[in-house]
């Protein structure tokens, strides 16, 4: 989750890999010639703002959606004073420790993704914290969606476009974040890019990415964007 408008990219090296990440990618066993889909896992896979506000209600706080950010727009219940931005880092920390196993999957991607596996190479490329990274595995996997998952940190462009040059075929790249639509679009700007935020609250918040070919809050949708992107490819 980001600002409602977002301010240009970060200044950083839209290449750039976290040296975790590499051998998370090398270690793939990925098909020349076939094309690839890289796709995030929060609000496009599994449904983190609902998680979130679960979570949330057990720490005596809240999310007031009035923009597409996190810092600055969780309360504490009773008083509504906005939690201390110092402290966002634990509370995220223990969100995902205690909660990325139990997050509910993006209704109709589980299926999206089946079919267009037949067609396509899929993996997930997440930022989530490199300790949950099995965890999250385990989880999409038990709802239908068994795929390689990387762990990410920053931004997402030095990860595809690794992927693509692994592939050399068509690479679909699906994300939430305009930011890393962005760096996707610098480090492989001959990607199909499509934003895709499943919480339609969020959806409203945000404007579709100017780096991205398509956005959607249905996978249905995404399913037929890129199965029509694939028919013009010849695949």
């Amino acid at each position: 989750m980001n600002s409602p408008t977002p301010p240009p990219m970060p200044d950083m090296d839209p290449l750039a890999l976290h040296e975790d990440v590499v051998p998370q990618i090398e270690a793939l066993r990925l098909r020349r010639g076939v094309p690839l889909i890289v796709t995030d896992c929060d609000e496009v896979l599994m449904q983190f703002l609902v998680g979130l506000e679960t979570y949330l209600e057990t720490q005596g706080l809240w999310l007031d959606l009035r923009s597409y950010a996190l810092t600055g727009n969780i309360k504490h219940h009773g008083t509504d004073e906005v939690f201390a931005a110092s402290s966002m880092p634990g509370l995220m920390k223990g969100f995902f420790e205690t909660s990325t196993h139990a997050l509910i999957a993006v209704p109709g991607a589980a299926d999206a993704l089946k079919a267009l596996s037949a067609r396509a190479q899929i993996v997930v490329l997440t930022n989530v914290p490199f300790s949950e990274r099995e965890t999250r595995a385990k989880n999409l996997a038990a709802q239908g969606m068994d795929y390689p998952v990387v762990a990410n940190k920053g931004l997402k462009g030095g990860a595809v476009k690794k992927l693509a040059d692994m592939v050399d075929a068509p690479v679909f790249f699906l994300d939430d974040i305009p930011h890393n639509i962005a760096s996707v679009a610098r480090a492989h700007d001959a990607s199909h890019r499509l934003h895709f935020i499943a919480d339609k609250r969020l959806a409203k918040l945000m404007g579709q990415s100017p780096d991205s070919h398509f956005h959607t809050t249905e996978w249905s949708e995404a399913h037929d964007f890129i199965a029509a992107r694939l028919d013009d490819s010849g695949f």
